[in-house]
């Protein structure tokens, strides 16, 4: 069950983290457009959960016409996930949501919360997301109230937040 956990939220990661230039705008900017990117992740920046069913990296490409494509690879296999997401900043401080509808390899529903920083170069993102659909017995969405690590209301701790870098070109 955890295995399959596991891949689920791999199926809906999305990650942040980014140099931070003279000439970032509005349309740069982590605090405005959220995560809009490219997003890395790896060594013990990838989520406990993914670690232990062989993931040792992550690249996510979040566009800004709410598409994405996010690679995991394990021992160099590389297994490709896209879809589309909506982001949406809340009023709770710098925590966005999120909601990811993968469509390969597989259809599925996930929802969470992810936070950018921007105040130190690279930017850097906490994620946290968990399947909703189809749903998994026991298992919950992260919340912006419950903060990260409330992927079933605590239960998961902080195997489930996943860290990135953004990467900048």
């Amino acid at each position: 069950m955890k295995k399959f956990f596991a891949l689920m939220i791999l199926a809906s990661v999305a990650f942040v983290a980014c140099d931070k230039s003279d000439d970032d705008g509005p349309e740069t900017d982590p605090k405005v457009i959220g995560i809009v990117g490219e997003w890395y992740s790896s060594g013990t920046n990838v989520a406990p959960l993914l670690g232990a069913i062989g993931i040792d990296s992550v690249y996510a490409k979040f566009e800004s016409n709410n598409t994405y494509v996010v690679e995991s690879f394990s021992d160099g296999s590389k297994t490709t996930l896209t879809g589309t997401y909506v982001q949406e900043k809340s009023s709770n401080g710098t925590i966005w949501t999120i909601v990811l509808n993968q469509s390969t390899p597989n259809t599925l529903t996930s929802e969470g919360i992810f936070e950018i920083s921007s105040s130190a170069t690279p930017y850097t993102m906490n994620y946290e997301v968990a399947q909703t659909n189809p749903v998994i017995t026991g298992v919950t969405p992260p919340t912006v109230e419950g903060g990260f690590g409330s992927t079933s209301n605590g239960a998961y701790g902080n195997l489930n937040i996943q860290k990135y870098i953004k990467i900048v070109k």
